[in-house]
């Protein structure tokens, strides 16, 4: 039986995958992001980019499996940014930077890019390891400022990519989306159900293995 593996500390990706049905175990990976980022460089296309910080995430849980678990497993590592002006935007560093960003985006669009890789061990050895990206279009809509300033306090920018969520406090100021609105919570399913078969796996494996406790 297929483990299922979310290797993020991520409530709304755990969320997600509770409410379609699974109860993957969860392991966090000490991937620095910063520090990939960095490497990566500035150029680096948005799509490239996130499914390069999914696949070092997924890649580092799925060596740090114990051997039972490794025998037969699938590891989902996902990484979620917002572009916005041709820029990319991750969890903002502090109050100030939440707020210059949310100042940005108020009233408009910007596209979240969440990157997935998909690692299937089996014996204790990685059979597969493919990645894609998925894209959903999110409009902004115009908090007062007491509605902002109350939002910033909360905390929850600073936790997030895009300094917004769409399933808590933030989903009050996001007008509508374009796209998979589980993609902006950190991971697609309909995204994800295109990669098992390429692993091996399907939906169908994952209910029967990964049963909601």
């Amino acid at each position: 039986m297929t483990r299922l593996v979310l290797g993020s500390a991520s409530p709304g990706r755990l969320k997600v995958l509770r409410q379609a049905g699974v109860e993957p175990l969860v392991v966090v990976s000490d991937v620095d992001e910063d520090a990939i980022t960095t490497t990566l460089g500035p150029d680096l296309a948005p799509g490239a980019a996130v499914r390069a910080l999914a696949r070092a995430k997924a890649e580092q849980v799925a060596g740090a499996v114990d051997r039972s678990l490794a025998s037969d497993c699938v590891v989902v590592g996902c990484d979620s940014m917002l572009q916005l002006d041709g820029k990319l935007c991750g969890k903002p560093q502090s109050v100030a930077s939440a707020r210059q960003q949310w100042q940005s985006m108020a009233g408009r669009a910007g596209q979240l890019y969440t990157g997935h890789c998909v690692i299937r061990l089996q014996g204790n050895k990685i059979t597969h390891n493919i990645g894609e990206t998925a894209i959903t279009t999110v409009h902004f809509g115009n908090p007062s400022r007491e509605d902002l300033e109350a939002y910033l306090a909360s905390g929850e920018p600073q936790w997030v990519a895009g300094g917004f969520t769409l399933d808590g406090l933030g989903g009050w100021f996001v007008d509508r989306i374009e796209g998979d609105p589980s993609n902006v919570i950190g991971v697609s399913l309909p995204l994800l159900r295109s990669l098992l078969p390429r692993v091996g796996l399907s939906v169908a494996t994952l209910w029967a293995a990964n049963p909601p406790s």
